[in-house]
């Protein structure tokens, strides 16, 4: 089966329960039980997602086989930098590409926005995030902000 990456509303059904399905399984491990459905709502209320569309950003969708089955949004920071952010690929469809192409599609992107630098910040119990970001290219670079969720920052240069 092959994927497709493709820009998206962050809106869209798909994007939604994408975002949905990311909150879920970052705030299920951080807290190292099951997030409830409640916990989630309030996750998603007011989590900026509004700022991944243009001007100020990007959502896209990655499909594997026609279905929904990842996500990444791009945050442009400044005239040079931008923001990785909401890397998603559903458990099911992992280990497949889906993530590499992500990366890549938001990387073009920042690119035609004229951005030099992406950057993203991660968790400790992310290991896979931190994995995937290796493998394409990012690199561990000094705290570029401070929060609760932050816990290993990278870079990469475009």
């Amino acid at each position: 089966m092959a994927w497709t990456v493709a820009p998206e509303s962050f809106d869209t059904p798909d994007a939604a329960l994408l975002r949905r399905d990311y909150y879920d399984e970052v705030a299920s491990r951080y807290w190292g039980r099951p997030a409830t459905g409640e916990e989630i709502v309030v996750g998603l209320t007011g989590d900026g997602a509004e700022r991944l569309a243009p001007p100020t950003g990007l959502f896209v969708v990655g499909r594997h086989g026609g279905r929904a089955a990842a996500c990444a949004g791009l945050l442009l920071i400044d005239a040079g930098t931008a923001e990785v952010t909401r890397v998603f690929v559903r458990p099911a469809f992992r280990s497949t590409g889906g993530g590499g192409l992500l990366l890549a599609a938001v990387e073009s992107a920042a690119r035609e926005s004229g951005v030099s630098r992406v950057r993203l910040d991660t968790r400790n119990d992310l290991v896979e995030a931190r994995g995937l970001y290796a493998k394409h290219g990012y690199r561990e670079v000094p705290a570029f902000k401070r929060g609760p969720y932050a816990e290993h920052w990278f870079a990469k240069d475009l």
